[in-house]
């Protein structure tokens, strides 16, 4: 069964004035509960992709599906996190977390339980009364990750989570990412520049072209799972990444002749 599924979907920009095609005719299937991951060049459609699948943005040609319905605007079943975590400065980690559940009528009591649950398992739970700017970039993007999943989405949106962040930092944040996968198995797409990080967390990656975004690739990563660092060394994990690296290069190759 497919949580996610585009098919046909075209989008563009205006950009002083004229038109900008930034993804052209992607199709592509997400399995409910799987991890795919989306690479591709700088400009090449990515962060617009999860947009739309979000539903903060249409499309403007095919169409995108959650579930088997087409996504008409935002969806509490799909949980988005951005690059920056985005908490607001004003409000304690626990109520940055609560936000969705207060702004979808939950009773107070509710939704600190839920956000509670969260924050214990990303490791936040003794600075619920902190600020985020009392917060690391690790802990704030935790805590981003908690939020997002407070109403139990079952569909996971990454935009590049732990790209600022430092690279043992990100490694752990790689490793407690699949522990909560293993543990509620939702759906995830995640956006990222980083290789290792796509074929390391990943079922399938899914290469883009530079701009207009199309699909040049959908690489399988025959890794088991669960998975730890040292997948990072089997033959398996190699032959993913070069071939992610190949489709990406042949690309860049095809463009310049």
């Amino acid at each position: 069964m497919n949580a996610i599924e585009l098919q046909g979907v075209t989008r563009s920009f205006k950009v002083g004035g004229r038109k900008l095609v930034v993804l052209d005719g992607v199709s592509f299937d997400v399995g409910a509960g799987s991890i795919v991951a989306v690479v591709g060049p700088n400009g090449s459609g990515k962060s617009t992709l999860l947009r739309l699948v979000s539903g903060l943005l249409e499309p403007d040609l095919g169409r995108v599906m959650v579930d088997g319905t087409a996504v008409a605007g935002p969806d509490p079943r799909v949980g988005l996190v951005f690059q920056e975590p985005r908490l607001l400065p004003w409000r304690t980690l626990l109520d940055n977390v609560c936000l969705p559940l207060e702004l979808a009528g939950v009773p107070r009591e509710r939704r600190q339980e839920r956000a509670r649950q969260l924050l214990s398992q990303m490791r936040l739970d003794r600075f619920e009364s902190a600020y985020p700017g009392q917060l690391s970039g690790g802990m704030a993007q935790r805590a981003g990750l908690a939020r997002a999943l407070v109403q139990e989405p079952d569909v996971l949106l990454l935009d590049e989570p732990f790209s600022a962040l430092d690279a043992l930092t990100r490694e752990r944040l790689n490793g407690e990412l699949l522990a909560l996968w293993e543990r509620t198995h939702p759906t995830i797409v995640l956006v990222t520049h980083s290789i290792p990080e796509a074929v390391f967390l990943a079922d399938r990656v899914v290469v883009l072209s530079a701009r207009p975004g199309r699909i040049v690739a959908d690489v399988p990563v025959a890794l088991p799972r669960p998975r730890s660092i040292v997948d990072a060394d089997t033959a398996a994990f190699t032959q993913a990444a070069a071939a992610i690296r190949y489709a990406l290069e042949s690309n860049d190759e095809e463009r310049a002749a």
